[in-house]
């Protein structure tokens, strides 16, 4: 079956969220709640929703245009829409008679082959399905997104034994490949996975902190070392909400066996019941754990004493150096202070309690270690933890804590390994077997595993992703560009002339690049060595102009970042296949400085194409200017078409993990018949578009919006988009674009402000709007 369009009741937080992110995929959604007991307006409850969503931030919406796909009502008047829609998603509250009843509704009304699904996250489906005729149970089924459903990548799933199985493939097609999730298979167990482990763990921080008199702060920085986010244990806690938590250890209470491990955790200490009474829910509330409280005019971040109750400024908390190693971790974890007896009892409880669970709650490991990685943003899931640790050496530990050993550890073996280029994982007998990967998906991972790097230095590699087409891979800290990661770019454009048909540029980090490493421009301007900035600058915008014009297709395909330099070279590609999830602008303003690898020429061009109306270049121009001098970065890839960073050919992927495959595929359709583009000309007003900007300019500073030294920056962006001293009649070469990029780069950075601007960034990670 194919899904077409689709329903959700419950217009709540999730409700609401999960509709809004069906929309962002492109598919038509009725958005169903009961109606209110007062107003005249019998669907204000599914409006103000979808309201509330177009002004949150973070966005549910990847572009405002999507609510347009979002139809509001109420479920006493438009059930009957129902019967048109491929997939209903109840999020009502977690009241089985509630939803029920519900159920009935639907299967009076759905037609048969309608897919009904709950988004629970604590109740079971059999359960559920309990006195429900066999045709409903044949088509009902758990779909667990994960808060909130746009940004968080997993999809918990669990069908019941009558559950059809084309159903049941349908979603999880859906889900791949519409709303970019991956669609785990979980056991019909309480928590299912996701939360069944990570309540755990959380719990076992909780208490484990409290026990030893850490601060908040330093069990949050603790986790870092397992490639925990850095909001830890208690900045989670307050994401999510501290009165959630006594419902959710009430429901695990009831449900699990009274053998259970969960139990010996599911204690909620007195500070945080007092906390919940007094309103300190978490971000929701007054405030959680951390609040941010007003002081002299200023947001002070507080946290409280896990001691006292008692509130404190926040004091940063990081570890004197970070283990990164297995040798570094394994002694990090043998030490006898309480930060790293901490991490101990939290990480082995975790991780001895996941390995029990297997095959309780998901077949496989690879399960659980996706559910972890996806649904809390671990780095790391369970399994990969303790193969980076050592299982061998992690069984040890336990058994001189006089602790049972899980029977998917007793034989002590890898979990997982590589044989012949392909990953495997090992099952409960200590077999292994391939990890699976679904057709249409590639990752860069995996083409490591088979075979070494075609170029590689410590910032960029060359692969061969085959079907003669490489990968240029940047691999720095952030993916920021530096001197070695231009040279990969130029060694790859000569290496892919001879061995290659097509290069592709991606990597799989988070981020695709922040842009230009600004600690050697930092160090360069301290040293005035300006021949070294003005190398830097020539480096780049050589690299990337060989790049342009090379004699074979060139595809971008990022996700996330994409900033500064690594907005750059996007715009020097013949096209881009980008993850929906991108954020990509010329920001280079926000540190006193203006794009000089070619991205004000690039831009320009961008504009100056796309031009709709007559009126010269000025109305181009102008908008080049209003985007990079406000530093304008897309919130999603649907935004970044709009700001024109993105072209109307370029492509869209929800699924990360199909975003290589895509762009590779974009490629090779590139190269038959390729030729490079031509060299293109400006004819730019000069003088009379630089007077305009700076009209708008002084404009600007006298309403308050700018300081005088924003102004000196406009103008040098001014200046470059204008064309310098030139005449329209007199078009100007890509080379004269990039010379006046560098006049301008090389005038700024010899400024005061500029150096200040990049210092303060270093210091406190916050761009500075100085005089």
């Amino acid at each position: 079956m194919g899904i077409q369009k689709v329903a959700v009741i419950g217009a709540g937080v999730m409700g609401a969220g999960i509709a809004a992110h069906i929309a962002n995929a492109g598919i038509p959604v009725c958005l169903l709640d009961i109606v209110p007991e007062n107003g005249d307006n019998r669907n204000s409850i599914a409006e103000s929703a979808v309201a509330k969503m177009l002004k949150a931030e973070p966005a549910p919406f990847m572009h405002k245009n999507n609510a347009r796909l979002v139809t509001p009502g109420n479920i006493e008047d438009h059930l009957e829409w129902l019967k048109e829609v491929d997939w209903v998603i109840e999020a009502v509250i977690e009241n089985p008679a509630v939803k029920q009843e519900l159920y009935r509704k639907l299967e009076n009304i759905c037609r048969p082959d309608t897919l009904i699904s709950s988004n629970t996250s604590t109740l079971p489906l059999k359960l559920l399905a309990r006195d429900m005729p066999d045709s409903f149970k044949q088509r009902f089924m758990i779909t667990h997104f994960f808060n909130p459903p746009r940004y968080m990548r997993l999809l918990e799933r669990v069908s019941g034994p009558q559950t059809r199985p084309e159903l049941v493939a349908a979603v999880s097609r859906f889900a791949d490949t519409h709303l970019g999730k991956e669609s785990v298979s979980c056991k019909d167990t309480p928590g299912f996975i996701g939360n069944h482990i990570g309540i755990y763990w959380l719990q076992c921080g909780l208490l484990e902190a409290i026990k030893l008199g850490l601060t908040v702060e330093q069990a949050d920085a603790a986790m870092t070392v397992f490639g925990i986010p850095k909001t830890g244990v208690f900045g989670l806690l307050d994401l999510v909400g501290l009165d959630l938590i006594p419902h959710i250890l009430g429901s695990m209470e009831r449900a699990l066996a009274k053998e259970d491990a969960f139990h010996q955790v599911n204690t909620l200490p007195e500070l945080v019941q007092t906390m919940i009474a007094d309103g300190y829910t978490g971000r929701k509330g007054k405030g959680g754990f951390y609040r941010l409280q007003e002081t002299g005019g200023k947001r002070v971040k507080e946290s409280i004493s896990l001691q006292t109750g008692a509130y404190r400024v926040s004091e940063k908390f990081a570890l004197p150096s970070l283990p990164k190693t297995q040798d570094e971790i394994r002694a990090f974890l043998l030490g006898e202070d309480a930060i790293s007896r901490f991490s101990w009892q939290v990480l082995s409880n975790t991780l001895a309690y996941s390995a029990s669970l297997i095959p309780e709650i998901a077949d496989d490991i690879t399960a659980v270690d996706t559910a972890m990685r996806l649904g809390y943003n671990w780095k790391y899931g369970p399994f990969e933890l303790l193969d980076r640790i050592g299982v061998d050496w992690f069984v040890d530990r336990l058994l001189a804590d006089n602790r049972e050993v899980p029977s998917l550890l007793a034989n002590r073996h890898d979990l997982y390994k590589v044989d012949s280029g392909k990953c495997l994982y090992a099952d409960l007998s200590g077999n292994y077997h391939p990890v699976h990967r679904p057709d249409g998906m590639l990752l860069l991972a995996d083409i490591k595993l088979q075979a070494p790097a075609v170029l590689e230095n410590p910032s960029a590699s060359l692969w061969d992703i085959g079907d003669g087409v490489a990968c240029l891979e940047f691999h720095s800290k952030m993916n920021t560009l530096d001197m070695d990661s231009l040279a990969v770019v130029r060694q790859s454009v000569e290496k892919v002339k001879t061995d290659f048909s097509a290069l592709v540029i991606h990597n799989d980090a988070d981020n695709f690049s922040a842009g230009a490493n600004l600690t050697l421009l930092v160090q360069a301007i301290q040293a005035q060595d300006w021949l070294a900035v003005e190398q830097l600058i020539k480096q780049g915008q050589q690299s990337y102009m060989a790049l342009k014009y090379a004699p074979f297709p060139v595809v971008g395909a990022p996700s996330g970042l994409a900033l500064g330099g690594g907005c750059e070279i996007l715009l020097h590609c013949d096209a881009i296949q980008a993850h929906a999830e991108l954020y990509i602008g010329l920001v280079e303003v926000g540190v006193g400085l203006v794009p000089g690898w070619g991205g004000c020429k690039e831009y320009l061009r961008r504009r100056l194409e796309f031009a709709r109306r007559p009126g010269g270049p000025m109305p181009a121009i102008a908008q080049a200017f209003e985007t990079i001098g406000m530093a304008k970065v897309s919130k999603s890839a649907a935004e970044a078409k709009e700001l024109l960073f993105l072209s109307t050919t370029d492509g869209i992927t929800m699924n990360k993990d199909r975003l290589l495959a895509d762009a590779k595929a974009k490629a090779l359709l590139l190269v038959s018949g390729y030729t490079p583009p031509e060299p293109v000309s400006f004819s730019l007003p000069g003088a009379s578009a630089r007077a305009a900007m700076d009209i708008a300019i002084n404009n600007l500073k006298l309403a308050g919006k700018i300081t005088d030294y924003d102004v000196e920056i406009s103008r040098q962006l001014a200046d470059v988009l204008s064309g310098g001293q030139c005449d329209i009649t007199e078009p100007l070469t890509e080379d004269d674009l990039l010379n006046l990029e560098l006049t301008a780069f090389l005038h700024l950075v010899q400024q005061p402000g500029t150096l200040a601007r990049l210092e303060h960034l270093f210091k406190t990670g916050k761009p500075l709007r100085n005089d």
